[in-house]
């Protein structure tokens, strides 16, 4: 039952737009109640009516250790008592930034920010300003925030100059965002040969928001050879594969080297933290010490950058983390795959990492326009089916699911368990 949720929903629609702060959590695309949430431990979720889920959204990624980690709650705690802000520098910033640049070869500096939407559209606003050039390139289903710049739609795929889509972006400014389809080369070369002013290519490496849609090892180098030979940057958008996929995110699973990384919510273990880094050169050019301006007044803020650190501590410390991520997220989908099967329901699943998804379809999508066709009907049902017995996974086709190391396997079991009572009534 959601009766308290269903009156808090209607309270939050007279005060905020839709009810919610972030559209997709007003369950429009699979009907019904969002359940407002009274607490998390470990690996489960509470509402205010009182239900236990167990949570395969992790919020939206951040969580890798679970909901009010003890380490992390009391660094986060300490921070509070000093202070929850001072627009000042701290060394908690130095540090965490310490422990990232140790672990790449190609990075020697990072700037932290808010959000994964502002790590986007500063890296982009470096690449433009590094190049000279105006023009971007991205890709049809990788989402990367809504910055004016990238809040455009594809159409048929097809390599072309973007419309916007959403009211108050104007075509002026979307004008100079060149969209192509995730995983078709051909294409990409095709932007390349019709555009001379490209400043960069920006890609989600592992896509998280078109399902989990990894691209492939050839068309990632293809991105790595176009801008080397067109002199653009590349830019890899890891706000959600980053320290998920693997502790190094994509760049741990795939031979290609950006030229500019992003982050944000892992990085940051729950708390609003993005961050972009690069060469010194690239970095350099940011202000203070360049003419590219950039800033923030919570930028590094005192308490995100001890809850990150600490997180990002314990995944170095301990080798066999994502080892362990790896084999519960296959065992979850392999099972769900499994029984879906044995009823003649078409289910495509992946896993990177920690990383899951799964698509009702015959093949397996490599692009938007694949998942598209996707069957989103079923998995409306079953989304709803497995939310009203206690299984919260992402309230869209278009999203990825993460697994986090308290989850257990009965936790696993049950959930595959639960699962054969709707694909059995989708298989009749």
């Amino acid at each position: 039952m959601l009766n308290k949720s269903k009156e808090a929903f209607g309270q939050a629609k007279k005060v905020i737009p839709g009810g919610v702060d972030s559209p997709v959590r007003s369950f429009a695309g699979v009907g019904g109640t969002p359940p407002f949430i009274s607490h998390g431990a470990g690996a489960y979720m509470f509402d205010i009516d009182g239900n236990r889920y167990v949570d395969f959204v992790q919020s939206w990624g951040p969580l890798v250790f679970g909901h009010c980690d003890e380490d992390i709650q009391d660094e986060v705690i300490k921070a509070v008592k000093r202070g929850l802000s001072f627009g000042a520098p701290t060394t908690i910033e130095t540090q965490l930034a310490k422990e990232i640049v140790d672990m790449f070869e190609f990075i020697d500096k990072v700037r932290f920010v808010s959000s994964g939407t502002e790590a986007v559209m500063s890296a982009i606003r470096l690449a433009r300003g590094v190049t000279n050039r105006d023009n971007i390139v991205k890709f049809d289903g990788c989402y990367h925030g809504h910055s004016d710049s990238l809040l455009v739609s594809a159409g048929s795929g097809m390599a072309t100059f973007g419309t916007p889509s959403s009211p108050g972006v104007p075509t002026d400014l979307v004008k100079h965002t060149i969209l192509s389809e995730y995983n078709n080369i051909a294409k990409l070369e095709e932007c390349f040969a019709n555009n001379a002013d490209i400043a960069c290519i920006v890609v989600e490496p592992i896509a998280g928001n078109m399902g989990l849609v990894p691209a492939s090892s050839e068309f990632l180098r293809a991105c790595r050879e176009l801008c080397d030979r067109h002199g653009a940057m590349l830019i890899f958008d890891e706000v959600m594969s980053g320290f998920r996929a693997s502790l190094y995110g994509a760049c741990g699973l795939y031979d290609t080297t950006p030229d500019i990384i992003t982050w944000g919510k892992v990085i940051g273990a729950g708390m609003p933290v993005g961050a972009f880094a690069s060469s010194e050169k690239i970095m350099n050019q940011l202000s203070p010490d360049g003419p590219i301006y950039q800033a923030g007044t919570l930028s590094g803020n005192p308490v995100a950058m001890s809850a990150g650190l600490k997180s990002l501590q314990k995944l170095k410390a301990d080798k066999t983390i994502y080892d362990r991520l790896n084999q519960k997220a296959k065992k979850l989908v392999q099972g769900l795959k499994n029984m879906a099967d044995k009823y003649d329901v078409p289910l495509q699943v992946a896993t990177r990492g920690s990383m899951f998804g799964f698509f009702f379809c015959d093949v397996v999508p490599t692009n938007m326009a694949q998942v598209g066709k996707c069957d989103f009907d079923r998995f409306n049902i079953f989304f709803n089916h497995m939310l009203t017995h206690g299984y919260y996974f992402a309230c869209s086709q278009y999203e990825t699911g993460f697994i986090n190391t308290v989850i257990s396997d009965d936790d696993i079991d049950g959930c595959i368990a639960t699962s054969k009572e709707v694909f059995a009534l989708m298989g009749r």
